[in-house]
């Protein structure tokens, strides 16, 4: 279904969607009563405009308003996905309705009617159609199981999925085990034993993300300053130089989502300021805003230089996780945690 013929609401798949007005004091907010961490994207469009943007992180038992005006557009679309964190596969909340996006954080606007996606790194994703009923406000919550009846239940179910996919067991009868590997995750990470949930989970999604390499190439800051990143792919052709992508500090964007299928990719990094964090021998062309650039490409002209690249050994691997440290790319993560351990 192309967005020109959207006329009624489509299902949502792979899940649930619970929809209700909300006070006059929201526009539009999102609740997660999953287990999983959500990414929300959403879509407002007029008869002559499309605007999308995403991604709105919502923990477990939490809420979020993406657009905290009152909902004044003919349509609005939504999409959500889990966080590349969790093990196993992953689930989404969409429809019918196929409206650009892409995998990192994206603000775009499009004139209708739009025919194909801008920009390389955008695609067509399933939104569904949020039906408001024409008020200016509404509350839109994920849902998973009927066991998770509250937010308070999601919350707690939740911290217990990042715990499994760290390799803790915690599924388990009585409240031993959870205690004892939260005390473990607390002393590992040096967190405070009075945390925050907000930290606790930010904490937890960031280190399942290390365990779980998933399929593609994914670049974690593990500095405390946001980072931009670009990378290089070898092909039949030549080198081909992308970026940038901006990963704040403690976060991870995942740059290519497919499996990989080459021997290495080249990364560079640097800093606001351009104090360049990871670089390299392997000199390629880069510009100062988002580009993409084929080898056969002059690296001249208005924001062009060459940098070095520092190989990334991705043979053999369908995902490859980066951490980038103060000083520069830091060793592979640990294997996930050993159940058992927890002390």
């Amino acid at each position: 279904m192309t967005f020109a013929k959207v006329l009624i609401v489509v299902s949502v798949a792979a899940g649930a969607l619970l929809a209700r007005p909300a006070p006059a004091s929201a526009a539009l907010k999102l609740c997660n009563q999953t287990s999983y961490i959500v990414y929300a994207a959403i879509g407002a469009a007029t008869k002559t405009e499309l605007d999308t943007r995403g991604w709105t992180r919502i923990v477990p038992g939490d809420c979020q308003m993406p657009i905290p005006d009152p909902l004044s557009a003919p349509a609005y679309f939504i999409y959500a996905h889990t966080s590349q964190a969790h093990s196993g596969s992953s689930r989404a909340w969409g429809g019918a309705v196929q409206i650009c996006a892409r995998d990192t954080n994206f603000a775009q606007r499009m004139k209708l009617p739009a025919h194909g996606c801008q920009g390389n790194d955008f695609y067509k994703m399933p939104f569904a159609v949020l039906d408001r009923h024409g008020n200016p406000s509404w509350t839109t919550t994920f849902t998973e199981s009927p066991a998770l009846k509250t937010l308070k239940d999601a919350r707690r179910a939740g911290v217990n999925r990042l715990l499994e996919d760290l390799g803790y067991h915690v599924n388990v009868p009585g409240e031993r085990a959870r205690d004892l590997a939260l005390e473990d995750f607390h002393k590992r990470m040096k967190l405070p034993a009075d945390a925050s949930e907000a930290d606790l989970f930010d904490a937890l999604e960031t280190e399942a993300t290390k365990a779980a390499a998933p399929a593609g190439y994914t670049v974690c800051n593990d500095t405390d300053e946001p980072l931009w990143a670009a990378i290089a792919l070898q092909t039949p052709k030549g080198f081909v130089t992308r970026g940038w992508w901006q990963v704040s500090p403690g976060a991870c964007s995942r740059v290519l989502t497919e499996a990989l299928k080459t021997d290495s990719v080249y990364l560079l990094a640097e800093h606001k300021a351009k104090h360049v964090v990871v670089s390299g021998a392997t000199k390629l062309c880069v510009a100062n805003f988002e580009f993409e650039i084929a080898a056969r490409a002059a690296c001249t002209g208005k924001g062009r230089t060459p940098m070095g690249f520092a190989v990334t050994t991705t043979k053999g691997r369908a995902g490859y996780v980066a951490h980038i440290g103060d000083n520069g790319l830091l060793a592979p993560a640990p294997p996930p945690h050993k159940a058992g351990t927890a002390k």
